[in-house]
């Protein structure tokens, strides 16, 4: 995925009230750091943010006072009441060519064996992957997959150019027969008990 290019605007005001204002001009309260820089503090504008970090691990090119950085989106801060408003967004300098680690969305494809369900047992992985080219998701193929099979993180099929940040016994997805709740099991021995009062009373009768 390419980079997202932003041109940022320094920032020198801060605490609460200072990220509100800064907010409702439509722009991101921001903070750039890593590579053993003092953080850099920044504005970002706001929807071409927001439509970038629509992606798992948005990667940006950040133009501060007409000079580029790239930056890859660690930590995004969301509003508890509308996840669509962002309140802060915590960038990590990266260098074209490095590699670094990053959680990866786990996707689910196919259909496992009738009668079975899937149980996601890790929704992200840990990856190790060039900081220009992360991989959005890691698929998984459930297709067929008897209850009782799981798949380690040691087995998945990773994207080209990234290797495994975790133990490879790690369980990612598991293969299971599903179970009826304790009042599903309730209801269901209500039932047969009257069956066998309905049908012993014919029986008498």
């Amino acid at each position: 995925m390419s980079e997202t290019k932003l041109v940022a605007v320094p920032r020198t005001d801060f605490g609460k009230g200072a990220a509100r204002r800064t907010r409702r001009a439509g722009l991101i309260p921001a903070v750039l750091y890593g590579h053993g820089t003092a953080p850099v503090h920044v504005s970002l504008p706001g929807h071409q943010t927001f439509l970038a970090l629509k992606h798992s691990n948005a990667l940006f090119e950040i133009e501060v006072n007409g000079t580029s950085q790239l930056a890859l989106a660690k930590d995004v801060q969301r509003d508890p009441m509308r996840l669509e408003a962002i309140e802060h967004l915590d960038l990590l300098v990266v260098n074209r060519g490095e590699m670094v680690d990053v959680e990866v969305p786990v996707h689910v494809v196919g259909e496992s064996a009738p009668g079975t369900i899937h149980v996601v047992d890790m929704q992200q992985v840990m990856l190790q992957a060039d900081a220009t080219s992360l991989p959005e998701r890691v698929e998984v193929s459930v297709e067929g997959l008897a209850a009782g099979t799981q798949v380690t993180a040691g087995e998945l099929t990773l994207p080209e150019g990234s290797t495994l940040a975790v133990a490879p016994e790690l369980v990612v997805v598991s293969i299971a027969e599903p179970r009826g709740s304790a009042a599903d099991e309730a209801a269901d021995a209500e039932v047969a008990a009257s069956q066998a009062a309905a049908s012993a009373s014919v029986d008498a009768s």
